[in-house]
């Protein structure tokens, strides 16, 4: 969910049951993102609205934190410490370098190549600067050319 929606990992973890709605046709999260800003987050993709479907299924509780870590038959709050652990675990086994936080980076990296707007993207992320956005979005080669080549198109 982190890449696909591009949220930050405090985001993703602060998630409570109550914020998710998997209404038909009105699938989205209420994310608290940085400053304590409240926003919504369309949630347009299939695949992970059935994946999010699948896994609200396999739980045992109805309220509270919608990712938790169950211990000694408990469930409390999943730890940003546990995640990171865990992705590390995973990374390395799978022979890549590659930080949780980076997933963000390039789920905006992959809309920017996609020709999203930046404005669109600073709005996606919570950015309240754009600068902060430009950041985070690399264009490829690619999706340069294309788009110079589209530009000089129009001209002629």
């Amino acid at each position: 969910m982190v890449y696909e929606t591009g949220r930050r990992i405090g985001e993703a973890l602060g998630l409570r049951r109550s914020d998710l709605n998997l209404n038909r046709g009105d699938e989205h999260l209420t994310v608290l993102g940085k400053g304590g800003r409240r926003r919504t987050v369309l949630l347009d993709d299939p695949a992970l609205v059935a994946r999010l479907r699948r896994y609200l299924r396999t739980l045992t509780f109805a309220h509270g934190p919608l990712f938790q870590a169950i211990k000694n038959g408990r469930g409390g709050p999943l730890r940003y410490q546990s995640v990171q652990a865990r992705w590390q675990g995973y990374a390395a086994q799978a022979e890549v370098r590659c930080t949780l936080h980076q997933l963000r980076h390039s789920h905006a990296t992959e809309l920017v190549n996609g020709g999203v707007s930046l404005a669109t993207i600073r709005k996606w992320l919570g950015h309240q600067h754009i600068q902060t956005t430009l950041r985070y979005a690399e264009i490829s080669d690619g999706a340069a050319d294309q788009e110079l080549r589209q530009w000089r198109r129009q001209r002629h």
